[in-house]
């Protein structure tokens, strides 16, 4: 069996890996790759296969850096089935069309405004191109074992992180290999920990925050200190927030701090018709989480729901105080952008990460400290309070991706690191060696290795 690494290596965004077996072909993940430019432009290059070619797809979970790809995919001639969890369909279904229709409305936007260097401003694809691939979707359930293209057995075990998301375990040719996903923490506030690993003969491990741990605190206390400082001095409140998983999980805590009285009782608007969409599937799956059915209300309850584009322009003339919790997570598109634009310029505002943010992303200068950013063609100043919330990661640190592998019973034959940032790749590789024992490689992006018996 052949492995080739066509993404997430040297970042953590474009998932993509190509395994080959008695002439078959399968991907696992086939997410768009976000951040730098030099990283997004492979999302219009050649990807490395033809597409024709593939005859499945598992997909681990919904995010798009695992998932965006896929439309494209579909256009350039995959006729074969894309298998994913129950839930996972369920979100894709909101998320891919939603990640299309951005990308439409920005290249609409850039051809009216004229601050596109392509004339015309083009789509990747399409709001059409996005429901054609969502035709070709196969949802299992988790622990199933299914065949594929009558070489891969695989099986799809529940990996915390996000609703619907799972490892992806693969047998063909005498072999065993693991695709960790995206892994979720033990003690998450929402998702149920992450199964522990079988033994394996070869293990990809992602290391997102493989060379940092997460602070031991509470996060709702830590949202909670964020929020009444700036509501108390009338701020505005902007949450850049992944529409699945991360705005569930804000919005659970806002209700609770809201009743503890911890912050003052200001309106909260979720202007995200996604993450609205998203909230009713937790509803639908309570199996998959921690939260009770009180609790999937309390947090529908939390928040004024935005829906149309009138409504969205009408929070950018609020004074403040008030919380709107607006996609995308990274700042790198969709209404908060918007919302950017006009609330960046007052020192009283807050703009508040609630996750990970990718180097080469608007939120990732934001975090680093930039005194402008530029939106739309031109130049922000930024006067409001920056903040990220520490401790309230879905992704498992340093010392929880350590302690989730130490649950296998036999060393793999070799562990590839990948889904990383250099740093963090190279720390967590070290850190395997050392402390394990296990022959590891941080793979480059393109590589291909023979996987033996």
């Amino acid at each position: 069996m052949k492995l080739q690494f066509l993404g997430a290596t040297g970042t953590v965004t474009g998932s993509r890996y190509l395994l080959e077996s008695a002439g078959r072909k399968l991907l696992v993940d086939c997410g768009l790759f976000q951040g730098y430019k030099q990283l997004r432009l492979r999302n219009w290059a050649a990807p490395g296969f033809d597409s024709s070619s593939i005859d499945a797809v598992i997909l681990t979970h919904a995010h798009i850096d695992h998932s965006g790809y896929l439309p494209v995919l579909v256009r350039a001639g995959f006729r074969g089935s894309i298998y994913c969890t129950e839930s996972t369909f369920e979100l894709c279904k909101i998320l891919l069309p939603d990640s299309a229709h951005l990308q439409e409305e920005e290249a609409l936007y850039a051809n009216r405004h004229g601050f596109s260097k392509h004339k015309p401003a083009l789509p990747l694809y399409t709001v059409a191109d996005a429901e054609a691939c969502l035709r070709r979707f196969e949802p299992v359930r988790f622990g199933k074992s299914f065949q594929l293209a009558r070489t891969f057995q695989c099986e799809l075990v529940p990996a915390g992180h996000l609703l619907g998301a799972a490892s992806a375990r693969v047998f063909a040719d005498g072999t065993h290999i693991t695709f960790s996903g995206d892994l979720g923490r033990a003690n998450d506030p929402v998702m149920r920990p992450p199964a522990k690993p079988s033994n394996t003969d070869y293990l990809v491990i992602e290391s997102t925050y493989g060379d940092r741990t997460h602070p031991a605190g509470d996060p709702e206390a830590e949202l909670g200190s964020w929020l009444s400082r700036a509501l108390g001095r009338g701020g505005m409140v902007v949450i850049p927030s992944f529409a699945v998983g991360r705005t569930q999980a804000l919005l659970l805590h806002i209700a609770n701090l809201k009743a503890r009285k911890a912050i003052a009782d200001v309106p909260v608007f979720i202007d995200s018709p996604m993450a609205i969409d998203a909230t009713s599937i937790y509803l639908r799956f309570q199996n998959e989480h921690r939260l009770t059915q009180e609790q999937c209300e309390r947090l529908s309850g939390a928040a004024q729901f935005v829906t149309s584009p009138e409504e969205s322009r009408a929070l950018d003339r609020l004074e403040g105080p008030a919380i709107v919790v607006s996609a995308s997570g990274m700042a790198t598109g969709g209404r908060v952008i918007h919302h950017l634009k006009a609330f960046l310029g007052d020192g009283r505002n807050l703009v508040l990460f609630g996750g990970y943010q990718s180097p080469g992303t608007r939120g990732g200068a934001l975090v680093r400290g930039v005194g402008s950013v530029r939106i739309h063609g031109a130049d922000y100043a930024v006067k409001a309070e920056i903040g990220q919330l520490e401790a309230s990661s879905s992704h498992a640190d340093a010392n929880e991706l350590i302690a989730w592998m130490r649950n296998v019973e036999r060393q793999p034959r070799r562990t590839f690191v990948t889904h990383g940032e250099p740093s963090a790749s190279d720390v967590l590789r070290f850190r395997i060696e050392k402390e394990l024992g296990w022959e590891v490689t941080v793979p480059e992006h393109r590589d291909v290795v023979e996987l033996g018996k």
